[in-house]
């Protein structure tokens, strides 16, 4: 889940992966596979989005914890599930907004 909340971050912050590698310094391959997470993040990778975005790594790290008692994670997850579905209406809702815009110009 934590690959799926930071390409939400990046979306919401209007970023393609090859600007964000820039940004923080890293191959858009990486980018590529932590989002897809086919790769887990390393804290020094987090702690570049935490600055970069301005967001605490704590409510980065949020999404990645691991909790060993059950009914807490199953708490913390739906929590986080929720916390990433208006990630995506959102980035749905910038989509909608270009593809306007788009249709706009091409008038």
């Amino acid at each position: 889940m934590i690959g799926r909340a930071l390409k939400l971050i990046r979306t919401y912050h209007d970023l393609t992966q090859s600007e964000l590698a820039g940004q923080l310094g890293v191959s858009n391959s990486h980018i590529s596979e932590v989002e897809s997470e086919k790769k887990n993040p390393t804290i020094e990778l987090l702690q570049k989005y935490s600055s970069n975005f301005d967001i605490p790594l704590s409510s980065i790290l949020f999404f990645s914890e691991n909790l060993e008692n059950k009914a807490v994670d199953n708490l913390r997850i739906s929590l986080a599930r929720k916390v990433v579905a208006i990630l995506e209406w959102n980035e749905n809702r910038h989509a909608v907004k270009e593809e306007k815009r788009k249709e706009k110009l091409s008038a």
